[in-house]
């Protein structure tokens, strides 16, 4: 069951700062944690890879929504939250907050589905959000998060890794990832909440979004052997640019094989026509994304989803997230020779969007 080199010791820092905090829960009103090292754009690197039997699952929810159109040629609020299309550009934002604890502004669940007899191999918290809408929220708590387990209290998270913090074209957008693999296998299956997010509310152009990705790599011996990778960083997709491309090496995936792909993003709009996701295995044709959830020409719409499907074990559970895209996607039907790499393009709309994670599950080459 090989893993790739230096995984272990990247993934260290993490675990002991998520060790220390376990033993006692901490509130909103907690010191600023210090904040890690900033940079605009981070490319996209390996974070996790591993073939063994076992998958990978993943919760995630967005930290802001609507409370009002700002214009009167837009939707309801209410409408936009049942799916119907809009942007968080012609809305008033406010936070999801959803615990009973007055020190959290914002707060949302999402349930974490492990298989039975299955153990927690690696898993990573994603979270970001837009700064400046009708606000400015100060950068300093970018890289600090509360986190509760099902059932438990809160619980501090401190990034890990170089916060990504890109201020242009109207937001000031960040990106911000821990290891929290000791937190999960203490944790496992069940609703999990996370708070706290530094997002700012308001109405702008840009508008207003966030949301966090819980990604959990996990091994059951009576599962198929599989090639589970995780790659992060944060990337803007820009028009005119060309398409952006993010290509993951080392595979051996089998013919035939059953795949598939899951991907968090930033700043998409609902309608915005141009965003589109493809994957190509090696030099074979590329494969353009295109389910019930995500149009061939709107992969970044505002959905967390699966297989087309929007996912229900959610708190609150909208259908259009206004900006925060976590979504899982088929991709058997390009792999049908098999796979040594895997090279995802992404087109943007007119106002572009954030790529923050990917992730790839399939069946390995025996």
């Amino acid at each position: 069951m090989p893993e790739s080199p230096g995984f272990a010791a990247r993934g260290v820092l993490g675990a002991l700062l998520c060790t220390a905090f376990s033993a006692a829960p901490l509130t909103a009103a907690a010191a600023p944690a210090p904040t890690p090292p900033e940079a605009s754009g981070i490319p996209f690197t390996q974070r996790y890879h591993a073939v063994h039997h076992g998958g990978i699952v993943r919760a995630a929810n967005s930290a802001i929504t609507c409370r009002s159109a700002d214009s009167r040629s837009a939707a309801p609020c209410s409408s936009l939250q049942r799916g119907a299309q809009g942007a968080n550009g012609d809305y008033d934002m406010f936070y999801v907050d959803l615990d009973d604890d007055p020190n959290t502004y914002n707060s949302s669940r999402a349930r974490l589905a492990l298989p039975a007899d299955s153990r927690v191999r690696y898993a990573r918290l994603y979270w970001g959000g837009n700064l400046r809408v009708g606000e400015q929220k100060p950068p300093k708590d970018n890289g600090r998060v509360l986190i509760a387990e099902p059932g438990g209290e809160y619980k501090e998270v401190l990034a890990d890794t170089q916060i990504a913090h890109r201020d242009a074209d109207g937001s000031d957008a960040y990106h911000a990832s821990a290891d929290i693999t000791p937190l999960v296998r203490s944790g496992g299956t069940g609703y999990w909440t996370v708070a706290q997010i530094n997002v700012a509310m308001g109405h702008s152009e840009a508008g207003a979004w966030g949301g966090w990705t819980m990604v959990v790599a996990y091994e059951k011996d009576t599962e198929p052997l599989r090639e589970l990778v995780l790659w992060d960083g944060f990337e803007s997709v820009r028009p005119g640019r060309g398409q952006h491309s993010v290509t993951l090496a080392g595979l051996r995936i089998g013919p035939r094989s059953v795949g598939r792909a899951g991907l968090v993003a930033y700043d998409g709009d609902r309608g915005a026509r141009g965003d589109s996701v493809s994957v190509r295995a090696g030099d074979g044709r590329p494969l353009l994304i295109d389910d019930l959830a995500n149009p061939a020409d709107d992969g970044m719409n505002s959905t967390i989803a699966d297989f087309g499907t929007t996912v229900k074990g959610r708190q609150p559970a909208h259908v259009n997230t206004l900006g925060y895209d976590s979504d899982v996607f088929d991709i058997r039907p390009a792999l049908t020779n098999g796979a040594h790499s895997l090279t995802f393009r992404f087109g943007a709309e007119a106002n572009g969007h954030f790529l923050g994670a990917l992730f790839v599950q399939a069946d390995a080459r025996r």
